[in-house]
């Protein structure tokens, strides 16, 4: 490789560490062109994904000025050598690109470009990007090197190599991160879907009641007008709960501020509105905790989230403490009923009722540990415990 193979390796594993370090695909599109444009000293370095319109979907490079990309208008369409490089899906490597007679298209204010490498990003049979670098820093160290007649070609062979070594990583990066997404919004999903039937269970069922309430006062103010003042007495106290429902699970509906407020405050916030909002005692307290790592900090508010919801719906409990603190080298979130508790024997059923195994598949997603301990009539208790903090 141009700068020997120690070097050349080293390159590559540092660009390949730095992928992996990203899980959002935009991310992971920025990483793999910024990665590829110092790996190659490259001047210019994009990588387009397309669509299924005759387009982009998205489009990312790197070398360009924000002032540039904004003159260059909107993302470009599949063609000429772009094209090439997705639907003929071969590597490109060009002495001058504006030489080449599939050169066409480009926008008056895109940077001026001549050497260039470009290739397909494919995962298995299928074209998922193109990567393409231009204009060579050290372009006459190479000029011997080139398949163009003129050997005017400032990317070897050897750069050749190595943008497909990269270019096998990034697919297996970017196919990561489009699963890591999909997981996450199934996952928004079922927990959308899971408020939609708490709101009917809970809040539907107290304006029923409510409606049933007023009917019977409005029946009763001419001939009983003491009992219809009790009556419309219970539905202000109805209405009073149901806007309560509805304000706690706007709460949870609502993303968390947790890059705001931190886990700590995010947590005593919302306590404070379940609290008010339900008959059982909600207590929290939190003990020298720092802050930990997004994904952490995430995973501990939706398991809090979870314990709390089955705690208040389905364990009739008249308290529930909320604790998190500091233990050793790490940091545990401890949620405790007073409820009705289950039998351990029995877990493997509760669990998918309680959304324990949904619990569990956090705590061990972030590198944590869960345990439940609970018995018929003596409550539960909850335990997340996860490194740092």
């Amino acid at each position: 490789m141009s700068q020997g193979p120690r070097s050349g390796l080293y390159a590559v594993s540092s660009a390949l560490l730095a992928m992996s370090r990203h899980l959002e695909v935009r991310d992971v599109l920025k990483t793999i062109v910024a990665s590829a444009r110092e790996l190659l000293d490259a001047q210019y370095a994009a990588l387009g994904v397309p669509d299924d319109h005759g387009g982009f979907a998205q489009f990312v490079v790197d070398g360009v000025s924000d002032a540039q990309w904004k003159a260059i208008g909107p993302l470009p369409r599949q063609h000429g050598i772009l094209a090439a490089m997705l639907h003929e899906a071969r590597p490109e490597r060009l002495a001058d690109v504006r030489k080449d007679p599939r050169f066409e298209g480009w926008p008056a204010a895109h940077p001026d470009m001549s050497d260039f490498l470009g290739l397909p990003i494919r995962d298995g049979d299928e074209v998922i990007g193109a990567l393409f670098l231009a204009n060579k820093n050290r372009t006459k160290e190479y000029q011997k090197d080139c398949s163009a007649p003129d050997g005017g070609c400032g990317f070897t062979e050897d750069d050749q190599e190595l943008l497909t070594i990269l270019a096998q990583h990034a697919a297996i990066a970017l196919t990561n991160a489009r699963l890591y997404e999909r997981s996450r919004e199934l996952t928004i999903a079922e927990e959308r879907s899971r408020l939609a039937h708490e709101l009917h269970d809970a809040v539907s069922q107290k304006l029923f009641s409510l409606r049933l309430t007023a009917q019977a006062a409005a029946a009763l103010v001419d001939r009983d007008p003491a009992r219809a003042k009790g009556e419309l007495h219970q539905v202000a106290m109805l209405a009073a709960e149901a806007t309560e429902e509805l304000r706690a699970a706007v709460i949870e509906l609502r993303p968390a501020a947790l890059d705001e407020d931190g886990l700590v405050a995010t947590l005593r916030t919302q306590i404070q509105v379940l609290d008010r909002a339900h008959s059982a005692r909600v207590t929290f307290a939190g003990h020298g905790v720092r802050a930990l790592p997004a994904a952490q900090e995430e995973a501990m508010l939706r398991v809090a989230q979870e314990a709390l919801h089955n705690a208040l719906r389905h364990s009739g409990a008249g308290r529930v403490d909320v604790t998190l603190e500091k233990r050793g080298t790490g940091t545990v979130l401890r949620v405790s009923d007073d409820g009705s508790g289950f039998e351990p024997t029995a877990v493997r059923a509760a669990g998918r009722h309680l959304g324990l195994v949904s619990m569990r598949d956090r705590s061990s997603g972030v590198g944590g540990t869960l345990s439940v301990e609970s018995a018929p009539g003596k409550g539960t208790t909850i335990e997340m415990e996860v490194p740092g903090g």
